[in-house]
């Protein structure tokens, strides 16, 4: 921090939880998938919106070399021994700095009680025994989930192997009847490098084909179609190898496919798909990552009897990224970004443009926030309902396109996650929010 003369907060758990993953060079997925979590609860626990469970912070410790205690911020950090560890990571015992640290916190909750009027220190003195105990149990449950995870971790790496054989074999299968069934002895389809491609909102290919079989007066045509009901031609020209070449162009979309018609001297017309593209449209748009920081989680948010919730003030961040259109296709920059609450895809209200809070601590570098305001109401009524936090993106072409975070179900009275979902639909078209 710098020396403004301002007061400097003490560290969080989250922010010392951040502070030494990235001191490993670990993403939020990276050190999630070491933990065995999702990379949502990565995102919690650094924002100080949830707590790592015991056995999580017993996991975290080890991996960061560091006691329970520095990363509940009651004691300091504690220095390393010869071996490069800290001294509780040295025989996986509980060291005497985190007996007093279960000790404070009995201690302290003991004190918030009513005073009795008998003696209650036997009770006092057994929960600490049990609470020593426990930490100890989860440390070696920890221990039979790594030796476990070692396991399924060689399991999959032998799956791995044996679908990639089986893979490959598969494939062999395909090419032969391919050939078999091919009208071309050799064609190749290419999208043209090009930088005006977002700009323009088209895709360019250039096709070549050689028959398998050419009669004197056969001529090819190539075709490409966008999948919006139109489809061009193009008349290939003779190429030095026997083939035909040609360039094509049509609207950019996210299914293309590029064929070629053969047609004898007699009139006879055969046709052969050369080539699909899928996503070249999403591709040349600018990305847009969602992070859902919530004072107060909307998970476990429970609706009343109509259905209606409150809901608590949430802080949404957004980060665009985009190749600078190094891609061949071309990516365009972010223009503007709209972030709404959504139900079923139909905008509930957008969300207000803010700056950093002054209680959210770290370096969000690159990352916009946007505000939902507390005692914000909607209705839930079935579980097939969805409630989700958007971003409306524009180009500098104009293009629009939208980025969903992971949507909440209701689930017994209450939100929750679904057990899957798809935030893969960024067609506008889909979306209800201009009303």
């Amino acid at each position: 921090y710098a020396d403004t003369g301002e007061e400097v907060l003490p560290m969080t758990t989250g922010a010392r939880i951040a502070q030494k993953r990235k001191a490993l060079g670990l993403s939020q997925e990276a050190l999630g998938n070491q933990l065995g979590v999702s990379r949502q609860a990565i995102y919690k626990w650094e924002s100080d919106s949830a707590l790592p469970e015991i056995d999580k912070l017993i996991a975290l410790s080890r991996l960061f070399a560091v006691s329970v205690g520095w990363l509940l911020g009651v004691e300091a950090q504690q220095p390393e021994d010869a071996q490069g560890t800290t001294p509780e990571a040295a025989d996986g015992e509980l060291t005497q700095a985190q007996l007093n640290m279960v000790e404070e916190i009995v201690a302290r909750y003991t004190a918030s009680l009513p005073k009795p009027h008998h003696r209650r220190w036997p009770f006092v003195l057994t929960g600490i025994v049990l609470t020593v105990i426990f930490l100890n149990l989860f440390q070696s449950l920890d221990t039979l989930r790594l030796q476990q995870k070692s396991i399924f971790n060689d399991l999959s790496r032998l799956e791995s192997s044996m679908d990639n054989q089986i893979g490959s074999v598969t494939s062999r299968i395909e090419d032969i009847l391919k050939a078999q069934n091919s009208l071309t002895a050799d064609y190749s389809v290419e999208l043209v490098p090009t930088a005006s491609n977002a700009k323009e909102n088209r895709a360019v290919f250039s096709a070549h084909v050689v028959p398998k079989t050419y009669t004197e007066g056969m001529t090819v045509e190539f075709s490409v179609d966008n999948g919006t009901g139109g489809v061009s031609y193009v008349s290939g020209e003779p190429a030095p190898d026997g083939g035909f070449t040609a360039t094509l162009a049509c609207q950019l979309t996210d299914s293309i496919a590029v064929s070629a018609i053969f047609e004898t001297p007699d009139g006879t017309r055969s046709t052969q798909l050369l080539d699909q593209f899928d996503g070249l449209y999403s591709a040349s748009l600018p990305t847009v990552d969602l992070m859902n920081y919530g004072i107060g989680d909307l998970l476990g948010l429970q609706a009343d009897q109509s259905g209606l919730m409150t809901l608590p003030e949430v802080y949404i961040t957004a980060r665009s990224s985009s190749d600078g259109g190094k891609a061949p296709i071309g990516q365009s920059e972010a223009e503007t970004i709209r972030v709404g609450l959504f139900k079923n895809q139909s905008l509930i209200v957008w969300l207000d443009p803010c700056e950093q809070p002054e209680h959210f601590h770290g370096e969000y570098d690159g990352e916009s926030f946007y505000r939902l305001s507390e005692d914000t109401r909607t209705t839930l009524t079935t579980d097939t309902d969805q409630l989700q936090f958007a971003a409306v993106v524009t180009d500098q072409y104009g293009r629009e396109a939208v980025y969903s975070d992971i949507p909440y179900v209701l689930s017994g009275g209450e939100l929750t996650w679904p057990d899957s979902s798809d935030i893969s639909d960024h067609d506008p078209a889909n979306w209800d929010y201009d009303g």
